[in-house]
């Protein structure tokens, strides 16, 4: 099976959820990104946000942990069906990376992805590029992380590299 056979382009699915609590987003913070809002809930509140907000790094690496626990469920649920599920690769990269709205602790977000399309590899036989719209919207419906992602994929009967 393709990828494009079980999300057609243009479906939109959605891969699961993630809470951020003030403490999530503090120790993520002070690990890859430790800008006062993102570290200090007092100091927070004379930047422009007004309060504690998740670093963009964090709401897209959710986004990432979040698809790979998608897929690996899926994953089961296909061989489980006795369907063998497309074989992902590696993303040769991302772009248009937008964070449209910040995340505040407490907020929810909801992850999804779309596939956008489907396309063999010419120079190289047996994989195809699939590109996807990824995303993720608070739990009010308003967007707060878009970007266009890569994603290779190889044949069924090529072992990836």
């Amino acid at each position: 099976m393709k990828m494009i056979e079980l999300h057609p382009v243009g479906q939109r699915v959605v891969i699961g959820q993630k809470l951020f609590s003030a403490e999530d987003i503090i120790r993520f913070a002070e690990k890859f990104d430790p800008q006062p809002f993102h570290t200090d809930a007092e100091a927070a509140k004379q930047f422009v946000f007004g309060a504690l907000c998740a670093s963009g790094w964090h709401t897209a690496s959710n986004w990432m942990r979040t698809f790979i626990e998608y897929w690996e469920a899926e994953t089961r649920r296909l061989l489980k069906d006795g369907i063998d599920p497309p074989r992902l690769g590696p993303s040769p990269g991302f772009r248009e990376l937008q964070w449209l709205k910040p995340v505040f602790a407490g907020d929810t977000i909801t992850y999804s992805i779309t596939a956008l399309e489907s396309r063999p590899l010419a120079s190289r036989p047996g994989r195809l590029m699939n590109i996807a719209l990824c995303g993720g919207d608070n739990q009010h419906g308003e967007p707060v992380l878009r970007f266009k992602s890569a994603i290779l994929e190889f044949d069924n009967l090529e072992e990836p590299a």
